[in-house]
């Protein structure tokens, strides 16, 4: 049987996507499994790791059906997932608990201490990230120090990918761009430190070896094949961070590309040769060999359009039986009706606390210039500049960092709205390129597997068959000029605010 398909799984916050790509990145067919997240008190967001593989065995099976292809034809799978899991697994592999997810602050305490005990600095100096509670660091500590039933019985923490390859093959991994949600990382050098790991009090043996992202890590082994219609023996590489997939799944694979993302989460990754870090950032190793990503990543992005499309669109749903528009395509169309600026009305999206550049555990979402002039639309736009404008705060930090950005090349769902791109244009002053924006995180994960089993020979040759460009955006100086002042009633929001938004 000839080999000629590739299989990409992305484990998103809200859902699964699964993906059949062929040789040249089109997408024969896809497929999604949706999972809940669980918000029990104030500051956790967790999932269950379970309700992953649930999802991805429903996926893969529609997926391989709807593409018509056979699952011997598949030469390999690549898998990314959301950053900073924190699952706990005993020695037969069973899940332990539900992992908090990067959007959970509920170990704010713990780093707190921690920066304190052993220094900022000193943890900054060896992992190039500051310690925050959204990392997978304080969650292992949380389970310590709250779950000590849970924690007596780990065997070994894993990633989101990681337990997802652990599912297929029964490998135990930890690839490395997925590293840098543990302190204890060095990320100078890409390998654990042992010193770091006594101090922040991180068991060195609950840490998987650590393995490229496109290695292939096992094969798909007789009781995952019947669980998720693949077939046993198909090799699956280590995978990596979603962000880092979708960046490679851009075309972002030389120094100074820019990835700028628009899922459920904002914000940009800029690839860089040389090691960049900056503690208002966040610094990764990229899923491509020798490369780093210099990271703005933000609780608002796509998200917000979907927190607002539930809460307020449901004129726009009842229409939506009656012309078949989407109610999300109804909003951008009422948002196209105001000015760039919005009349003054601004948008703080800061709606799970908020990380990079200001992380702060408590920030809070504001609508700031209502008034009886203003309508839906005007707050349907603010929400999209708000976005935008985080964007831009992460880019100038990054310009600061000694990183500059040059052409944006967007990824994710909200590039699929030409004026929401088109906004995020204006506001950053950079063109943006748009690719296939719905499948480049999927493809990313695909092209590692690609590299892996040598379905392609090099990253250069994977990029240049299958990352194709859509459309293309340059900002427009008029509105540009709007935006400059607006931003600067965005950064001055926050300060103005940033005392009320501390812990009661």
């Amino acid at each position: 049987m000839i080999k000629s398909y590739l299989l990409g799984i992305d484990i998103g916050t809200s859902a699964c996507k699964v993906a059949v790509f062929d040789r040249n990145g089109k997408v024969l067919a896809a497929a999604s499994g949706d999972y809940p997240v669980y918000y029990p008190h104030e500051g956790w967001a967790e999932q269950n790791p379970e309700e992953w593989w649930d999802a991805v065995c429903r996926a893969t099976k529609e997926t391989i059906q709807k593409a018509d292809i056979t699952a011997d034809e598949i030469a390999g799978i690549g898998i990314d997932g959301q950053s900073w899991s924190a699952i706990p697994i005993d020695r037969e592999g069973n899940v332990l608990a539900n992992t908090p997810i990067w959007m959970d602050t509920r170990a704010q305490s713990i780093c707190d201490r921690l920066n304190q005990e052993i220094g900022q600095e000193e943890i900054f100096e060896v992992a190039g990230n500051s310690l925050q509670p959204s990392y997978s660091t304080a969650k292992i500590l949380w389970y310590k120090e709250n779950l000590p039933e849970v924690y007596a019985k780990i065997y070994k923490i894993l990633q989101s990918n990681s337990y997802i390859a652990f599912k297929l093959t029964g490998a135990v991994t930890q690839d490395v761009s997925q590293g840098y949600g543990l302190h204890c990382f060095n990320m100078k050098k890409g390998c654990w430190d042992e010193k770091m790991c006594k101090c922040l009090g991180i068991p060195m043996e609950f840490l998987p070896e650590i393995c490229d992202c496109d290695h292939v890590v096992g094969t798909v082994t007789g009781k995952a094949a019947a669980e998720c219609g693949l077939v046993e023996g198909t090799p699956v590489v280590a995978g990596g961070l979603d962000a880092a997939c979708g960046t490679l799944g851009a075309g972002v694979i030389h120094s100074g590309e820019t990835q700028e993302q628009g899922g459920q989460a904002g914000g940009m990754s800029i690839c860089t040769e040389e090691y960049k870090a900056d503690p208002r950032l966040i610094l990764s190793y990229h899923v491509v060999p020798g490369k780093w990503l210099l990271q703005g990543g933000t609780t608002g992005g796509g998200g917000v359009m979907r927190w607002f499309e539930r809460e307020f669109a449901d004129y726009e749903r009842m229409m939506k039986e009656q012309t078949g528009v989407s109610s999300l395509d109804q909003l951008n169309k009422i948002a196209e009706k105001v000015a760039p600026g919005c009349e003054g009305m601004v948008f703080l999206p800061y709606m799970s606390g908020e990380r990079s550049p200001i992380w702060n555990p408590y920030a809070k979402g504001v609508f700031y210039g209502l008034d009886f002039a203003k309508t839906k639309g005007h707050m349907v736009r603010a929400c999209m500049e708000g976005v935008a404008f985080s964007l831009r705060h992460n880019l100038e930090v990054a310009s600061e960092a000694g990183a500059e950005a040059d052409v944006l090349r967007a990824m994710g769902g909200s590039a699929n709205s030409l004026l929401w791109t088109q906004i995020k244009s204006d506001i950053t002053g950079k063109p943006i390129i748009v690719p296939a924006s719905d499948t480049a995180t999927t493809l990313g994960a695909a092209l590692l597997a690609g590299v892996g089993v040598g379905f392609y020979k090099d990253y250069e040759e994977a990029v240049s068959l299958t990352v194709k460009e859509t459309r293309r955006h340059e900002p427009n100086p008029k509105n540009k000029a709007v935006y400059d002042k607006t931003f600067e009633t965005y950064i001055e929001l926050y300060k103005s605010l940033a005392h009320i938004m501390t812990a009661k």
